[in-house]
């Protein structure tokens, strides 16, 4: 089962696989599979290496190890709308951090931590810290509701930022990242947006409408 990365619908994909060519360092291939739903191509680039592998005893053994699996259509795996109601700057690392997800993890990553602790310091008003710590001062809050709270505090776990250090110190700073990083901090902030700038604009415009008919009928506004 896979997810299209144009429409985010789940399907039962059939890869093709075509060489392409050979050199050096090994085959590359082109998997190709047409998503059901929304009908559009969907592209890897799949390197197939060749491995030599010292044996105990001397000699090598030879073998053919799939070494990357790089998306190349699209570009990146498409993501909901940024809202309106997100500030520029925080809109733009978010922006970027999704653009550059298939070709580096590691720069996604970077981009959205520098996001999340932009979102922090804008939304949550919390003191300028390390991320680790601004991350437990909104925690401490007990603001977030629960399902949050725990998503947000998971960054600190998923990243391993007590093996790596300059994740939480030096936010957008190239490092290592774990398996499915990235991906889970742009779904994080996802949730985030929402949190602090989709539903509070939304409650106010509700609100400013409810006001504007208690006064037509001469009552107090909300409180």
């Amino acid at each position: 089962m896979s997810q299209c990365p144009h429409c985010l619908v789940a399907f039962h994909d059939s890869e093709t696989q075509v060489l392409v060519t050979e050199d050096i360092e090994g085959r590359w291939f082109i998997d190709s599979s047409v998503c059901p739903n929304c009908k559009r191509s969907v592209l890897f680039l799949s390197h197939l290496a060749k491995v030599l592998t010292p044996l105990e005893g001397g000699g090598v053994k030879h073998e053919n190890i799939f070494k990357s699996k790089i998306l190349i259509r699209p570009k990146g795996i498409s993501r909901s709308p940024i809202p309106v109601e997100v500030p520029d700057d925080i809109a733009q690392d978010y922006k970027e951090s999704c653009l550059v997800l298939a070709d580096s993890p590691k720069a996604s990553a970077a981009l959205s931590r520098r996001c999340l602790q932009s979102l922090s310091r804008d939304a949550a008003k919390v003191k300028h810290s390390n991320l680790a710590n601004e991350i437990q001062e909104v925690l401490d809050r007990g603001t977030l509701p629960s399902h949050l709270a725990e998503s947000i505090d998971s960054i600190r776990n998923i990243g391993n930022f007590a093996a790596h250090p300059t994740k939480s110190l030096h936010t957008g700073d190239i490092v290592p990242v774990d398996p499915g990083e990235a991906e889970w901090n742009l779904d994080v902030l996802e949730m985030l947006f929402d949190f602090y700038y989709v539903q509070p604009a939304i409650i106010a415009k509700k609100r400013a409408e409810l006001n504007a008919k208690l006064e037509t009928m001469g009552k107090p506004p909300m409180k």
